[in-house]
């Protein structure tokens, strides 16, 4: 079976506290791309399951790839048969585009299917949440506010349709650990999903992501990509996740090509 699994992007990002357990408690939206992985399972004739990679590099044994992990959890919990895994690799790493933890997701999403093991969304989501605090949100894969570590997930009617959205890696890769370690936690004077409900034309001014300012000081190629796509005529841009990948939404096409960023950068550029 062949699966494409999603990135992602973080509309607005704040992080407004430490929590006991290690981890932040923070607000976002979650919004699914078009840009994907390619992900394929089939029954295998081979002794244990085996996980083969292409596209960008992976580093670390495929045994520690969260593909494989999700493969681990399942086979371990409802004793499936043995499987063959691919993975091609488009999405970027240390983009904060969630690409590992779609991949991840789609494995319990696509064993749960090609073996009729009828497991709810529900507790897809909470096996999802043992390998990553965003893969619950694969699990959905529509617009969602998310809270808590991110994990906490409220459907969201906001839609970008229409709009012409650009994804941009800059060929930088961000630590996460890095990124929350030098976060500043803060509860800001109006609410995300406040912010998001103004118009699209406002959100320049009042959606922002706690994680950029820390960045862009360690980054400052990033802070000037942002500008940069809103020199070429973006409605808003922000950086997505913890980093490195910027995207930009244009109401309107504007001829331009990535040579006008660097030839050297990744870019994602689709209709909604």
């Amino acid at each position: 079976m062949l699966y494409f699994p999603n990135a992602k992007i973080n509309i607005g990002l704040h992080i407004t506290s430490k929590r006991e357990d290690g981890f932040h408690n923070l607000s976002t939206l979650f919004y699914p791309t078009k840009l994907s992985d390619g992900l394929e399972i089939v029954r295998s004739e081979r002794d244990e399951s085996h996980l083969s990679l292409s596209g960008l590099k992976i580093d670390g044994s495929a045994k520690d790839n969260l593909v494989y992990k999700a493969y681990e959890m399942i086979h371990a919990k409802y004793n499936i048969p043995v499987v063959d895994l691919h993975l091609h690799k488009k999405i970027p790493f240390g983009a904060g585009l969630g690409g590992g933890s779609s991949d991840a997701s789609f494995v319990l999403k696509g064993l749960n299917k090609m073996f009729d093991l009828h497991i709810s969304n529900e507790m897809l989501m909470d096996m999802a949440a043992e390998l990553g605090s965003d893969c619950p949100f694969f699990i959905i894969n529509e617009p969602c506010f998310a809270t808590g570590r991110g994990d906490v997930l409220t459907p969201s009617l906001l839609s970008l349709k229409g709009y012409r959205l650009v994804l941009v890696h800059p060929n930088i890769m961000v630590s996460t650990p890095d990124a929350f370690r030098y976060v500043v936690p803060q509860v800001p004077d109006i609410p995300l999903e406040e912010s998001l409900s103004m118009p699209i034309t406002r959100w320049k001014d009042h959606v922002v992501n706690h994680f950029e300012k820390s960045v862009f000081c360690q980054y400052p190629k990033i802070k000037e990509l942002k500008d940069k796509l809103y020199q070429l005529g973006a409605t808003y841009a922000s950086m997505s996740g913890s980093g490195s990948t910027v995207f930009a939404l244009f109401e309107e096409y504007v001829p331009w090509s990535k040579e006008m960023l660097s030839p050297s950068y990744f870019v994602w550029d689709e209709v909604l």
